[in-house]
């Protein structure tokens, strides 16, 4: 089964002040990750190409990481996911930088039933919280906050 799922957002801010959101992921100063909400990202060293971790059971490796503009993750786990997710500041003009997240995966094996039914809703409302972290940086406010779905809370409460 292939997966495309693409969150993005647009922001009033330089891409440069978007892209320095990303650099900061999976460290102490995180400011695009909603820690707290969702199981942490963390990795074996800070944000750099080859560096290793994930959050929660999602692991990943650092595929690939251009300074202020652009980072990519490829699966290693769970079992079943074949592919990547990547965070990308992409300008619009001076002053307004698209905040993109991509994956794209083919989901094998058990991934087949896992993905649609508890990992796309919790990475979905994990996304559009983490947008709403970047919205909030950029500009002290979140105009339209993302709100998690009854069936999110549900998967949530299972996971405790």
């Amino acid at each position: 089964m292939g997966v495309y799922n693409v969150h993005e957002r647009l922001l009033a801010a330089k891409r440069s002040e978007v892209g320095a959101l990303i650099d900061t992921l999976a460290s102490s100063d995180d400011k695009l990750w909603p820690q707290g909400s969702w199981p942490s990202m963390a990795f074996d060293r800070p944000l750099a190409t080859g560096a290793i971790g994930g959050h929660g059971p999602v692991r990943y490796t650092v595929a690939a990481h251009v300074p202020s503009q652009w980072v990519r993750f490829t699966f290693s786990g769970p079992r079943g996911f074949h592919g990547f997710h990547e965070y990308a500041a992409l300008a619009v003009d001076e002053e307004h930088t698209l905040l993109r997240h991509t994956l794209a995966m083919a989901a094998r094996g058990p991934a087949r039933l896992t993905w649609p039914l508890i990992f796309r809703p919790l990475h979905d409302a994990c996304l559009e919280d983490s947008l709403d972290r970047a919205e909030l940086a950029c500009s002290g406010a979140v105009t339209r906050p993302a709100h998690w779905s009854r069936y999110v809370r549900l998967l949530r409460g299972l996971m405790r």
